[in-house]
């Protein structure tokens, strides 16, 4: 967790950061890398992340009010019920990025139209089979995937976007198979869903 005001953090390293609930203002974190870190609950307000990387980052009920990502490029991550009112996106690339509840017409320079955005009001409602609606729920026991809270929801429901994602990686059956794996395998804190992937792909 960072608590930063008017501070200059360039070029840092902030990769499998955990950043949850921070609070910066006006900080320069430009030209950092943000590869795999966790935003949630983070208020990062006036920032600068001007030609940074976000490469599996997510932003989950994070506000980034006013804050630059000029230049910035995100691969597949998430921005999840996230306040990005005034938030200049000019020049930044996409690549399989995610906006969910997240209010993207009060973005700067954002093209909401790119074919590497995608854009869901709420939720999207999937239909699973039931041996992976099991599989899931079995991996959800596990104390610290259910710390994470990678696969659920802030009301608890199944988070469909991280399914999504899963799926599209790995396909039903391998998923399936992987994620039993893993109920036993997984005995650490962890963050993001990038971990999970991480795990899988071993």
């Amino acid at each position: 967790m960072l608590n930063l005001k008017n501070t200059e953090k360039k070029n840092k390293n902030f990769m499998y950061q955990n950043l949850q609930r921070s609070k910066c203002f006006n900080t320069n974190f430009s030209n950092s890398n943000f590869d795999c870190a966790c935003f949630r609950g983070a208020h990062m307000k006036a920032c600068s992340f001007d030609n940074c990387t976000f490469n599996r980052a997510e932003f989950i009920g994070s506000n980034l009010k006013e804050s630059r990502f000029r230049g910035a490029h995100f691969e597949n991550a998430v921005f999840e019920g996230s306040k990005i009112e005034d938030v200049d996106f000019k020049g930044a690339t996409f690549k399989n990025t995610y906006f969910v509840g997240t209010p993207v017409t009060q973005a700067l320079n954002l093209d909401i139209n790119s074919p590497e955005i995608r854009i869901f009001d709420e939720m999207p409602v999937l239909e699973l089979s039931p041996t992976l609606q099991i599989a899931i729920e079995k991996l959800m026991v596990n104390k610290f995937v259910k710390a994470s809270r990678v696969l659920d929801t802030k009301d608890k429901k199944m988070n469909t976007i991280s399914v999504m994602i899963l799926l599209e990686q790995f396909g039903e059956e391998q998923l399936i198979e992987r994620m039993e794996l893993l109920e036993a395998q997984i005995d650490r804190d962890f963050y993001t869903l990038s971990y999970l992937i991480k795990m899988m792909e071993k």
